[in-house]
């Protein structure tokens, strides 16, 4: 028995519910290093022949610091620690005055003052450490995957110096109020877009600002050496020419901006230059010099889509960046609705307005002939149904009036709902990959905690985290849901993996929001259309059939020509060509099959709606996303599939299904005897000797970096 003398001081922290006392634990969250040994020169089971295999040492294996490359199993750690240590900090995070915070400059104290944290949580380490090994085993096992901004981002000092924007796949944001802040839609574009997040705007803001001459008087304007200094600039361009004329011409010095080719450190990838940077310059200013000269100086709405495509031009400029625009437009907007006639604006469409997919706000049971005419054309416009995305959640839980009345738009690929400035994280799942629904509802679990663990972080954009802080929406997708119908069938699949998934997932965020004393989400499922992260699982995309109409196709990546992936994969035997249009590029092949995947060319729209239809219904409370292929012949379909389904989407989108020739193309017909000889011939791949330390020395190769969604279609 302890004395008076001897007695411990009064106990101040929170008590548990099991009774126990927490204890204050600042050391970052880590992986027990017995677990990690088991994975240790083990390789996950890849998807595709290679493919998955060579698009992850690509795309996400980033530099350690030794100069050596992530394996996948270094991969899942980083990510793994970073989620839970997100969730660690939130729980231990108190608020520290200004004085407090200039007195310490330590990676810690950068994690507390970026955190929303503002009072001590329960928070136990043991409990933490089952839990994260048991996502890193999923993961590992490809029964879900973080979305590969996830695989790039998490984990990194990048996202606890500028928050969780990088970490996001996809925003939005409106021109409504463009009267109150001019260039504040085109900045958020802007900023969000050079972080790889895929941004969706509207022309509401059509006719509400009249573009006015600067004075006669200039403004030397430095540009920053930063994403933010490159925002800015367009900033005081656009305000010269609207709200502050008195700045008067802007005079740039470009001085500071590292050369095109040289390393960014904190978020990776190569610079631009400042060459892409004074392309949009000259584009936006001679852009307002035309609006001078016309009778009206209102800004239009293809004034409004043309300066956002000015923007995803720069950015993706030389490859360097990726990332994708959607445009949301009125129907009855005419000049709107033709400004991609390729036989009125060839030179438009080649310049700038190739960079956003258009779309409209569609109304339940519009006319759709006109929209169906210019859809067979050239795909577009897709259809946004915004009362069914303010009012719905899934569709067999009817009408629920306002449930996300703030809501105005979607993403570019259209899958998430969305207010104005919000960002949202999507996470995949792949039903096909577990043993049953009972296994698959423990992997939602799982996939929830990583998406929810994300609304935790904060952005550097203020208006988003008023946003964020009030929906904590996030999307869980599934991927290979073709693969899920051949293998479970196609009910099943509807009423247990989806129907009860979705249960699942609703009961863990009524726990863990408890647990972090934060609000549900508002919206929680969708369906994204997956790319490269459904690649490395061998998983076929999202909702999606295979695109050849023999089931076995020729799959061509793009990798920079001085790639040391290269060697790995010449050595192992596969067919490697140059780029015929950008010789600093080679394409590597890959031999595919999937004998039990229909061919997209197989089903008809009827069909490929419907899987729509029923996924709206049982699974996405958010949206799916979907591109459904018609043949020519079923052109004169589309609008009685519009009007069909039009009360049960929240939007879709289309393409004419081609069956072309074009070289190298992503994806090219093959006949199965032609894969299984070319995969026959193939030795194993080894990337571990290029990989070594001391080839490491010689070249050092990061991540080249992921794209919003991950969806081939609607990247810029």
């Amino acid at each position: 028995m302890l004395t008076t003398k001897q007695a411990p001081k009064p106990y101040k922290n929170p008590v548990s519910k099991n009774g126990r006392k927490t204890v204050k634990d600042d050391s970052p969250f880590k992986l027990d290093p017995d677990f990690l040994a088991k994975f240790v020169d083990k390789k996950p089971n890849f998807g595709y022949n290679g493919l998955g295999e060579f698009v992850f040492y690509r795309t996400y294996s980033r530099l350690k610091e030794d100069g050596t490359k992530e394996t996948f199993a270094d991969t899942l750690q980083r990510v793994v620690e970073g989620c839970y240590e997100i969730q660690r900090v939130w729980c231990s995070t108190s608020k520290k005055s200004d004085d407090d915070k200039k007195k310490s400059d330590d990676d810690d104290d950068d994690k507390k003052n970026i955190a929303f944290g503002g009072m001590a949580l329960p928070w136990t380490r043991a409990k933490a450490q089952k839990s994260a090994q048991e996502m890193f085993q999923r993961m590992w096992d490809f029964k879900f995957l973080p979305p590969g901004r996830g695989l790039w981002v998490m984990g990194t000092p990048h996202m606890w110096r500028t928050g969780s924007a990088a970490l996001n796949n996809c925003g939005f944001c409106s021109t409504q109020d463009i009267e109150e802040d001019p260039a504040w839609p085109f900045c958020f574009v802007m900023d969000m877009s050079m972080l790889g997040v895929g941004v969706g705007f509207d022309t509401r803001g059509a006719n509400k600002i009249t573009v006015v001459k600067p004075h006669d008087a200039e403004t030397q304007w430095e540009v920053e050496d930063s994403r933010e200094g490159w925002v800015d600039s367009l900033r005081v361009l656009i305000e010269s020419f609207t709200n502050r004329p008195e700045l008067g011409t802007i005079k740039y010095n470009y001085s500071l901006v590292r050369p095109a080719g040289a390393e960014i450190k904190g978020f990776g990838g190569k610079a631009s230059g400042p060459g892409t940077l004074q392309d949009l310059h000259r584009m936006v200013i001679k852009h307002f010099h035309n609006i001078l000269r016309r009778k009206s100086q209102l800004l239009t709405s293809v004034d409004v889509v043309d300066i956002m495509n000015f923007i995803g031009r720069c950015v993706v400029a030389g490859n360097v960046r990726r990332s994708s625009e959607i445009a949301l437009g009125d129907p009855a907007d005419w000049d709107y609705m033709t400004m991609k006639d390729k036989t009125l604006y060839s030179e438009q469409l080649n310049s700038h307005r190739w960079a956003s997919n258009n779309s409209i706000f569609a109304t339940v049971g519009m006319d759709y002939h006109s929209v169906a005419k210019q859809i067979a054309e050239n795909g577009e416009p897709g259809c946004l149904w915004l009362d069914n995305v303010q009012n719905y959640g899934r569709m067999v839980d009817g009408r629920q009036e306002g449930i996300d009345k703030r809501a105005l738009g979607t993403n570019p690929c259209g899958e998430q709902s969305l207010e104005d400035a919000e960002l949202c994280c999507l996470c995949e799942t792949f039903p096909a990959h577990h043993e049953d629904a009972e296994d698959y509802h423990r992997t939602l679990k799982f996939a929830y905690l990583y998406a929810k663990t994300v609304t935790l972080l904060p952005t550097h954009c203020k208006k988003t985290n008023a946003v964020l802080l009030r929906n904590r929406r996030i999307g869980l997708s599934q991927s290979g849901i073709i693969q899920a119908f051949a293998k479970f069938g196609r009910r099943k699949v509807l009423t247990d993996f989806c129907g009860k998934g979705y249960e699942v997932i609703k009961h863990w965020d009524k726990i863990y929001s408890e647990w972090l004393c934060v609000s549900e989400s508002l919206k929680r499922t969708s369906v994204k259309p997956s790319g490269s992260v459904s690649l490395l699982a061998g998983a076929t995309a999202g909702i999606h059939f295979t695109i050849a109409p023999t089931r076995s196709y020729w799959r061509n990546v793009r990798v920079s020509s001085d790639s040391i992936l290269l060697k790995a994969v010449i050595e192992a035997g596969y067919h490697v060509e140059k780029c015929i249009t950008d010789d600093k590029t080679s394409i590597v092949r890959f031999g595919v099959s999937e004998p039990n995947i229909p061919s997209v060319c197989e089903i008809s729209i009827w069909q490929q709606m419907k899987n729509a239809v029923d996924y709206q219904r049982y699974w996405a409370d958010n949206q799916i996303s979907c591109t459904i292929q018609f043949r020519p012949e079923e052109a004169k379909d589309l609008p009685y599939v519009l009007e069909e389904f039009d009360d049960e989407l929240k939007g879709i989108s289309f393409l004419p299904y081609l069956d072309h020739g074009f070289p190298q193309s992503p994806y090219q017909p093959a006949t199965p005897a032609e894969v299984a000889a070319y995969n026959a011939k193939l030795k194993p791949l080894n990337f571990d000797k290029w990989f070594s330390e001391e080839a490491a020395k010689m070249r050092k190769e990061d991540a080249v970096g992921t794209k919003f969604c991950d969806g081939d279609v609607c990247q810029i």
